[in-house]
């Protein structure tokens, strides 16, 4: 109708059951009536805020945040809102993580106690005949990566080759050579099988081997080059024992006729050389010697030591040391000490003297035994033990038991190093010995 203003007035009529039902509507929601369903996360946490702080977590325009628990990771929305409609505003679902799958090591494998998933183990192994190496074992992290993996399978398995047992043969009369014969060995590989030549360092079979025992040995390699080696023994034999030589650098002394049963050979080495099997040897009754066979080998010095007394240990009862220190090889002294000595190593070897040089200033300063350098480290020791001055030009003399026996702060000639140390005790025995043995320079 119009109004007295002439203005068109409208009325809406709404039915009083529908008013009803908007007024039922906005009770239930401004009352914190649940309005969406209740968020649940399996494998998961849920953190709800609602508008005005509602007893429910489910009330319009609640925001919930989720959070998975370690080894899953988040599928959808990790934060949603309660709508009008009563839904969610997303997705979501904790899954558990899952790695790449792993590398299979070759000539091996792996086991896994779940699969690619997370916290799962995986154990590795190798074909026989391999050994594992690097990790033994990876594990699924929270990161989506193992743990390890850089596994690898080797072949580190030597092969395995067995030579003939001893061969022993008694040369025919008139012969000093007997004719051996035996089966050459075949090697077998526990990994893939495949070898090289077998290969012999000796004398073939069915050569003539002369009177004594020879020493043989076959090898063999796998495709990884891990060697294998077997030895065994041809022994010929004549009816009577074998004359001994005298060893190099050394003397025998035998009783008899040297070579028959019951003769005794002693045997001594010369100073700054080691005795090696048996000091004396004796013919028995079954035309064999006794003991091992004698060698005199060189002193082998081991300049790798960790200090200064285990290198002077080396030397205990069977050198004696003379030790030049010199801030510089340039040093007069230390060139003219030198150079005398050059001239007298045979007098020094048959005193058994060694002659140890210091040159130098730490950290710069070597140390040196004739061809051998001394490492910087063991040549400041050695000063310090034996107190000796990088500054300066010092010498001192040691006997075999390790005493300080002479000083010199000066150059002195051979001859007189020579006189101090034929005074010592121990020198007139020696100096018979190499009488008798006719060394002399």
């Amino acid at each position: 109708y119009y109004n007295k203003n002439q203005t068109v007035v409208c009325f809406v009529l709404i039915h009083p059951l529908t008013i009803q039902m908007i007024l039922a509507k906005l009770n239930l929601i401004f009352c914190g009536v649940p309005w969406c369903a209740p968020v649940k996360v399996k494998h998961g946490h849920v953190s709800c805020q609602t508008p005005r702080g509602e007893r429910y977590k489910n009330v319009l325009g609640t925001r919930c945040k989720i959070r998975c628990k370690t080894g899953y990771e988040m599928h959808g929305s990790s934060e949603i809102l309660c709508m009008a409609s009563k839904q969610w505003s997303g997705n979501y679902a904790c899954r558990e993580v899952r790695c790449p799958k792993l590398a299979m090591p070759s000539n091996g494998g792996y086991k896994c106690s779940d699969g690619s998933y997370f916290s799962s183990r995986c154990q590795f192994f190798c074909s026989p005949g391999y050994m594992l190496r690097g990790d033994h074992s990876a594990t699924c992290q929270s990161s989506r990566t193992w743990s390890g993996g850089n596994s690898v399978c080797v072949d580190v398995d030597p092969p395995v080759i067995k030579c003939p047992n001893i061969k022993e043969k008694t040369a025919e009369p008139g012969k000093l050579t007997a004719k051996v014969t035996w089966d050459t060995p075949e090697g077998k590989d526990t990994a893939d099988g495949i070898l090289t030549d077998v290969i012999l360092k000796g004398k073939p079979s069915g050569s003539q081997f002369p009177e004594g025992n020879h020493k043989l040995s076959y090898t063999v390699f796998d495709r990884a080059e891990n060697k294998a080696t077997c030895r065994f023994s041809v022994r010929v034999r004549v009816r009577r024992c074998t004359p001994l030589s005298v060893p190099d650098n050394g003397w025998m002394k035998c009783d008899s006729a040297g070579d028959n049963y019951g003769a005794t050979c002693e045997f001594r080495c010369l100073g700054g050389y080691e005795l090696r099997g048996s000091a004396a040897r004796v013919c028995q009754f079954n035309m064999e010697w006794s003991g091992l066979e004698t060698s005199c080998a060189p002193m082998n010095i081991n300049v790798g030591v960790q200090s200064a007394a285990a290198l002077l240990d080396q030397f205990y009862e069977k050198r004696r040391i003379l030790i030049i220190s010199a801030p510089s090889a340039a040093n007069h002294y230390y060139r003219f000490q030198m150079t005398n000595l050059q001239h007298a190593q045979c007098g020094l070897d048959l005193r058994h003297v060694t002659v140890i040089e210091l040159v130098g200033v730490y950290p710069a300063q070597i140390g040196r035994i004739r061809h051998r350098l001394i490492p910087p480290r063991l040549a400041l020791q050695l000063r310090l033990l034996l107190q000796l001055s990088q500054n300066s030009f010092n010498m001192v003399l040691l006997d075999k038991q390790g005493m300080d026996k002479q000083r010199y702060t000066f150059p002195i000639t051979a001859a007189e190093i020579f006189t101090t140390i034929d005074t010592f005790p121990l020198r007139t025995e020696e100096a018979i010995l190499q009488k008798e043995a006719g060394q002399s320079c």
